[in-house]
């Protein structure tokens, strides 16, 4: 193998956190336990809007497609990335095991038939509405958000930043206009990122720093 080809194909071992996950997550869907329902009012009154569910299935690639921008061009900011976005997961995983959660706000019966109805039955029979909190819609989608607007070598243009912007606001607002996440759940993953972005994106002061603030306050 080449030297240029190791170091494309660096740290490629971090790809395989996403079957564990997989692996964890489905082993917690099939557990037969009472859940506590986290939906609140609000949930209720928001109204189910098929076309979201566009946006929602977009997160699919756009996520991978994320992860492999970053792999190839900045394996720096990629590592960055990841660790950010296994975070959570992580979390999610954690969260779901020790506090089975739940939604009830999917809707009894669809008032129209058409494709994008369909997909959203698709959705629903494919994945439960339990361990919905955080909402990992949400939360990869703010964190490569992120990841986009810091991006000093991969998405350097302008509209490229506001294409990510623009697609992660979407596949958020998607989560609950298709009845797949609270809004809680949604909050939820806003404070997540929140805390993983002071973790990895906010550098810390120096202890040098610190003392060269406090001499120029003093003077």
């Amino acid at each position: 193998m080449s030297n240029s080809l190791k170091a494309k194909m660096k740290y490629w071992w971090t790809a395989l956190y996403c079957p564990l996950y997989m692996l964890c997550f489905m082993l917690i869907e099939k557990r037969n336990q009472q859940v506590t329902i986290v939906s609140i009012g609000i949930d209720h009154k928001i109204p189910f809007l098929e076309i979201f569910i566009v946006p929602y299935l977009i997160w699919f690639p756009y996520i991978v497609g994320m992860f492999l921008i970053y792999f190839f061009k900045d394996k720096e900011e990629f590592i960055r990335m990841i660790k950010y976005l296994y975070m959570g997961m992580t979390l999610f995983i954690i969260i779901s095991y020790l506090f089975p959660n739940g939604l009830d706000i999917r809707p009894a019966y669809f008032e129209r038939d058409n494709i994008f109805v369909r997909l959203v039955q698709m959705i629903y029979c494919n994945d439960t509405s339990t361990n919905v909190v955080p909402s990992i819609h949400a939360y990869n989608s703010i964190v490569v958000m992120i990841a986009a607007l810091k991006s000093e070598k991969v998405l350097t243009k302008n509209w490229q930043k506001k294409t990510c912007c623009v697609i992660s606001v979407l596949i958020v607002l998607s989560t609950v206009f298709v009845k797949q996440h609270s809004v809680l759940d949604v909050f939820a993953a806003m404070a997540l990122a929140w805390a993983g972005y002071q973790l990895f994106y906010k550098k810390p002061e120096t202890v040098s720093e610190r003392i060269q603030f406090r001499m120029k306050g003093s003077t």
